[in-house]
C-alpha cells in the first residue's frame, strides 16, 4: 500500500476529513481520469502538453486537481489521447 493510501485510510477515521474529501471527490476523480487517460495513451505530461499546445506545468496542474480545464481543453485532451469525451450528470442519492 502506498503512503498516500495509508494516510487516507488513517485520516478516514476523522469525520471532518471524510466530509472535506467527499466535497472534493469530483475534483479527485477528474484528476485521476486525466492521469489515467494520459498514461493509457502512453504519453508523458510533456508529450501531452505539446499535443494540446500547452505547457507541461498546465498539464500537471490539471492532473493535480488544482485547475479545472475549460471544455475546449477537455476536447483537446480527448483528441490528443485518442479518446472520446463524454460528460454526464448523475442523480444524487
Amino acid at each position: 500500500m502506498g503512503k498516500m493510501n495509508e494516510l487516507h485510510e488513517k485520516w478516514s477515521k476523522d469525520p471532518e476529513y471524510v466530509s472535506a474529501y467527499e466535497e472534493l471527490r469530483p475534483e479527485f476523480e477528474l484528476a485521476h481520469m486525466f492521469i489515467k487517460t494520459r498514461t493509457e495513451a502512453g504519453l508523458t505530461q510533456a508529450q501531452l502538453a505539446e499535443r494540446i499546445n500547452m505547457t507541461e506545468s498546465a498539464v500537471a496542474r490539471f492532473e493535480s486537481g488544482r485547475i479545472d480545464p475549460p471544455m475546449k481543453t477537455l476536447r483537446k485532451i480527448a483528441e490528443a489521447t485518442g479518446m472520446h469525451l463524454k460528460i454526464s450528470f448523475e442523480v444524487t442519492r
